[in-house]
């Protein structure tokens, strides 16, 4: 950084993304907690005219406010490194790695972790025929925040009507009952579990609109299945190479004990909202909001 008193923080929020509304909202909240720490931020909606934007802005360091694609799966990382400066959360393989939900079931099956039954297939095989047996969830395999996700249930007659808006490729994953779980690491830490009640599918809506869902933290779940949740997230976080903070979200049907817990996904960039888990989590810990930026602030480097 250079001798500024007070670092200058260029901060990405907007982008092109699905997930755009979202990163609007994170990244000011993430603006307003960095002034209120001292530092000076340079809000920028990231664009086509994004690295100029950045000569512009002349930081100190990039707190990415982004989420989806572009935004946190490694081709944002990716100018930064050529830009050089130093920028939050994970580097450019590990952003592009967790994005990749196959690819990154891959690393966690290689390191041991419990991941369920899945597989890419083509939209069109998908709305011809059940391609597992129901119930089971079909969903993009590189977006986030539950964008565009489908259930097919037990008593299917047949396969979904997925939307004309969907990709030519998809992932369609066994379905596993039972209760939502998640962890947040920071760092080397993973900091609780928490319970995500809704009233039906934990999906876009039930994540952001204002109670969509119901957050219990700590986790009201037996020792054995908050130890191995705690220490899932943290062998999730190192075998996808993440660096800041993560979180990474489970399933776990108690009628089947700790055989019923299943790894679903890790995000590099989680939500910054009012609404969001992972600061709330951190608050839960003792980690105010603004002592949480103002960590990933200072954690910033280049070659992540």
């Amino acid at each position: 950084m250079s001798s500024r008193t007070s670092p200058r923080v260029a901060l990405l929020l907007g982008g092109i993304s699905a997930e755009r509304e979202v990163s609007l909202v994170s990244g000011r909240e993430c603006a307003s907690a960095l002034r209120d720490e001292g530092f000076e931020v340079v809000e920028i909606d990231a664009g086509a005219d994004l690295p100029a934007r950045l000569a512009d802005a002349r930081a100190d360091v990039v707190f990415n406010a982004l989420h989806g694609r572009w935004g946190e799966d490694g081709c944002v990382q990716g100018l930064l490194e050529w830009l050089k400066i130093p920028y939050t959360h994970s580097g450019v393989l590990a952003s592009a790695l967790a994005m990749d939900k196959p690819k990154a079931k891959d690393a966690f099956a290689r390191a041991g972790l419990p991941i369920t039954e899945s597989l890419l297939a083509p939209t069109a095989e998908i709305r011809a025929r059940h391609v597992l047996a129901p119930p089971y969830v079909v969903k993009p395999y590189n977006e986030g925040s539950s964008v565009g996700i489908t259930i097919v249930g037990e008593g299917a007659n047949g396969p979904p009507a997925l939307p004309d808006t969907v990709p030519d490729l998809m992932m369609v994953e066994r379905f596993v009952p039972g209760r939502e779980l998640t962890v947040t690491v920071m760092g080397d830490r993973a900091l609780a579990v928490t319970d995500i009640v809704t009233d039906g599918w934990y999906d876009y809506d039930a994540k952001y609109a204002a109670g969509g869902s119901r957050h219990v933290v700590p986790a009201a779940i037996p020792a054995e299945i908050e130890a191995a949740c705690l220490d899932y997230a943290r062998r999730a976080h190192l075998a996808l190479g993440c660096r800041g903070v993560s979180r990474t979200d489970f399933r776990w049907d108690p009628a089947e004990g700790l055989a019923g817990l299943f790894l679903l996904e890790t995000n590099t960039q989680p939500g910054m909202t009012p609404t969001s888990l992972a600061p709330e989590q951190a608050q839960h810990c003792g980690i105010s909001f603004g002592a949480l930026v103002r960590w990933m602030v200072e954690d910033a480097s280049c070659f992540r």
